[in-house]
């Protein structure tokens, strides 16, 4: 894979839908899609934003003090929009299935910290062996670059990537601080063992920025879940749909094939749900192909279909407000 360690702000994403009015609703397969350095022109206006500073200046409590802050912010807002607009979301069932789940961890005892999980991606008991079986996936065992989410239940999947001498690219949690960045364990500082780096500020202090202009690939996407349906492959995140946002960036820029690229996302068995109603995702939502949990593997056998690209009229002000 070929980088620049230029790190580039992903607020200049916002500037994408003037290209889209230039050029109409596109996709990286469609041939009205603006050619990468139009898009990257764009990028250049961002370069008064702060950029990260040398790990030799990290400041880490700094950095985990406005994250905890931010994150206690964030769910707060997802709470409070939860209750008063329930009536009016897009996709109200989707509620009702996460706070089942929610309660039904906690209320068992398969929550893990940090809890409460409610409004997080939620750590679970098992964690660390539903991870082991994600490793011994010939997908994976194939895989170079794995692209995983920041979350803590997927924290043991990142330490097997970059164990296993594969790359690692995961975003800084809800794309606060940067796009994404790239971790590869015989590219870590004496300092640094893989322990240290699959936590965001490890991530943060260690990693490699990406910039929207650099080439790569990714074979293989791992996500977390609060739910998902194992007939297809349906998914329930933690509801602010930054998953999804991803994996639009990441097929618009060519740097993953939506048609043929495997989801696969760690949950424990009480997560897997047969009540998720069918057809009804919104157009941007990302189903999994394949379910590990700590006892079984699901290859998902109806997977629905997978969009390719950024809904830009599904993205808020409020959700653009957060990304840096």
């Amino acid at each position: 894979m070929k980088y620049r360690k230029a790190p580039v702000s992903l607020l200049s994403l916002v500037l994408l839908p003037l290209s889209i009015l230039a050029f109409g609703p596109f996709s990286p397969h469609d041939s009205k899609a603006p050619p990468r350095h139009i898009i990257a022109l764009s990028l250049s206006l961002s370069s008064s934003q702060p950029q990260p500073q040398p790990s030799a200046s990290f400041d880490e409590a700094a950095y985990e003090a406005d994250r905890l802050s931010k994150d206690a912010d964030a769910m707060d807002a997802m709470s409070q929009k939860a209750e008063a607009e329930f009536s009016s979301l897009r996709t109200p069932w989707k509620w009702v299935i996460r706070k089942r789940i929610w309660d039904k961890l906690e209320r068992d005892n398969i929550a893990r910290p940090p809890r409460p999980v409610h409004h997080r991606i939620p750590n679970f008991d098992g964690a660390d062996v539903a991870a082991e079986r994600l490793a011994e996936l010939p997908e994976f065992i194939a895989a170079r670059c794995v692209k995983v989410n920041p979350d803590t239940p997927q924290k043991p999947v990142r330490y097997s990537v970059l164990e296993s001498g594969k790359t690692l690219l995961t975003p800084q949690p809800r794309l606060r601080t940067g796009f994404f960045s790239t971790l590869r364990e015989d590219a870590l500082p004496p300092d640094a063992g893989i322990r240290d780096v699959v936590v965001s500020k490890g991530v943060a202090k260690y990693g490699t920025p990406v910039s929207l202009h650099d080439e790569y690939t990714v074979d293989l996407v791992v996500v977390g879940s609060t739910a998902v349906c194992p007939n297809t492959g349906a998914r329930v995140g933690k509801g602010e749909g930054f998953a999804e946002l991803e994996w639009g960036i990441l097929s618009l820029q060519g740097n993953l094939d939506a048609a043929t690229t495997l989801v696969v996302t760690t949950v424990h068995d009480e997560q897997v749900v047969q009540d998720m109603p069918e057809g009804q995702l919104t157009k941007h939502d990302v189903p999994v192909d394949i379910i590990v949990t700590p006892s079984r593997t699901i290859r998902v056998p109806n997977r629905a279909p997978k969009p390719s690209g950024v809904y830009w009229d599904l993205l808020s002000p409020q959700k653009l407000a957060q990304i840096k």
